[in-house]
C-alpha cells in the first residue's frame, strides 16, 4: 500500500499541485468571505429594518460550509480523476464525490432556509415590529415556521432520495395509503391538528387573550395554542387543556377584544318623589355626558322604563373609555354614588320594597 502510494506521488505530481492549489484558494476563498461578512454586517446594523440582519444571519453559516464544500469536493473529484486507473490506490472513497456534493448542496440549501425561516418567526415577534406585522401573531408566525420546516426537510429528504436513486414514487405512493390507514386510525388527532389550524388561520383568540365559552364551562386566560391542545388558566389559576377540536364545535366569546365596558343599571324612586323623577332623570343624563371616562360616540342613554310595585323605575345604558377590569369599577363606582347624590340632592330616595295592608275593620269604621 505505502509503495503505491509512493508511485503515485512520483508519477502524478501535477495533481497533487491541483490539489495543493484548490485547498489554498478554499483557505484564502474562507478568509475572504469572513472579512467581506464582518464587513457586510457592520453595514446591515445601522439599517431599521430587520429582514437583511435576518436572510444574513440565515446565509452566513450555510455559505461558510458551502465553500469548503465546494473546495473538498473539487479537490476530491481531481484525486479521483488521477487515481482511478489504480484500483489498488486508497482514493476509491472519491469516486462518489459528484453524489457527496450534491447531498451537500441539498443540505446546505435546507439549512439556509429552516434558518431563514426562524429568522422570520423572530422579526414578526419583535415588539418593535409589531405594529408593521400586525396580522402575525406569536402563535400564528411558530405555527407557519413549524409547517414550513416540515416542508423544507421533506422535500429535501425527496431531493436526496433521487440523488441516491432510491424510487421517490413509490414512496409517495406508500405514503398516500400510509396517510389513509393513520387517518381512520388518528381522526381525533387529526381533528385537533386542523382545530389547531383554523384557530392559527382565523385567530378568534390568541395567547394572553381572556376567553370563555357560553355553551362549556371555559373561562380564563389562554396559555397556549398547541397542535392538539389549547391550555387555558382559569380565574382560580388552575390550569384547564381544551382539546383543539371542541372549538369548532361550541361558541367562543373573547372579551379581552371589547372596545367598552357596559354600565347597565336600573335605580327605583320613591312614588312620593315622582314629582321629581323628571329633574333627576335629566341631571344623571347631564352628569354622563360630562364625565370624563364615559364613551359619548356608543349609545347613551337615561330614561324612566316603567311603575314598578314601589318604585318609579329609571336605567341607566352606557359605556366606559377603558376596557380594563379594575378602572371599570373605579369608573363604576363613581358614577353610582354621583347618581346617588342627585338623587339626593332633589330631596329624593330610593324605593325599598313595602307593602301596605288595608284591615277590613278600619274599611268598615271608616265608612260609618
Amino acid at each position: 500500500m505505502l509503495e503505491t502510494f509512493q508511485n503515485l506521488i512520483s508519477e502524478h505530481g501535477t495533481w497533487m499541485l491541483q490539489v495543493f492549489l484548490i485547498v489554498t484558494a478554499t483557505v484564502t476563498a474562507h478568509q475572504v468571505a469572513r472579512v467581506a461578512m464582518r464587513r457586510l454586517r457592520r453595514s446591515i446594523e445601522d439599517t431599521e429594518t430587520l429582514w437583511d440582519d435576518a436572510i444574513f444571519d440565515a446565509a452566513s453559516k450555510p455559505l461558510t460550509w458551502a465553500i469548503w464544500a465546494v473546495g473538498m469536493t473539487w479537490a476530491g473529484k481531481v484525486i479521483y480523476g488521477a487515481t482511478r486507473a489504480h484500483p489498488d490506490a486508497p482514493t476509491q472513497i472519491f469516486a462518489h464525490v459528484d453524489t457527496i456534493r450534491e447531498v451537500l448542496i441539498i443540505f446546505l440549501v435546507a439549512w439556509f432556509f429552516t434558518r431563514l425561516i426562524g429568522a422570520f418567526e423572530r422579526v414578526v415577534s419583535d415588539e418593535e415590529q409589531r405594529d408593521r406585522y400586525q396580522r402575525w401573531d406569536v402563535a400564528t408566525a411558530t405555527a407557519v415556521g413549524k409547517v414550513l420546516r416540515a416542508s423544507v426537510v421533506i422535500t429535501a429528504c425527496l431531493i436526496m432520495m433521487q440523488i441516491f436513486g432510491l424510487p421517490v414514487e413509490g414512496v409517495l405512493a406508500f405514503g398516500g395509503l400510509g396517510g389513509i390507514a393513520v387517518g381512520f386510525a388518528a381522526k381525533d388527532l387529526l381533528a385537533n391538528f386542523f382545530g389547531a389550524l383554523m384557530l392559527f388561520i382565523d385567530k378568534p383568540f390568541t395567547k394572553g387573550d381572556w376567553i370563555r365559552s357560553p355553551d362549556q364551562e371555559i373561562e380564563g386566560t389562554v396559555e397556549e395554542i398547541g397542535w392538539r391542545l389549547t391550555r387555558i388558566r382559569t380565574f382560580d389559576q388552575r390550569p384547564l387543556y381544551v382539546p383543539n377540536a371542541t372549538f369548532a364545535q361550541i361558541s367562543v366569546e373573547n372579551p379581552s377584544r371589547m372596545r367598552n365596558r357596559r354600565i347597565y343599571e336600573t335605580f327605583g324612586v320613591r312614588y312620593g318623589d315622582l314629582s321629581s323623577v323628571k329633574l333627576i332623570v335629566d341631571d344623571v343624563r347631564q352628569m354622563l355626558k360630562n364625565h370624563p371616562d364615559i364613551d359619548l360616540t356608543r349609545t347613551l342613554m337615561v330614561n324612566v322604563v316603567s311603575y314598578g310595585d314601589f318604585s318609579v323605575d329609571f336605567f341607566v345604558y352606557t359605556f366606559t373609555r377603558t376596557t380594563v377590569w379594575t378602572e371599570f369599577h373605579e369608573i363604576k363606582e363613581d358614577v353610582l354614588l354621583k347618581i346617588g347624590d342627585i338623587v339626593q340632592k332633589h330631596g329624593a330616595d330610593f324605593a325599598f320594597p313595602t307593602q301596605t295592608l288595608h284591615l277590613a275593620e278600619q274599611i268598615e269604621a271608616d265608612s260609618q
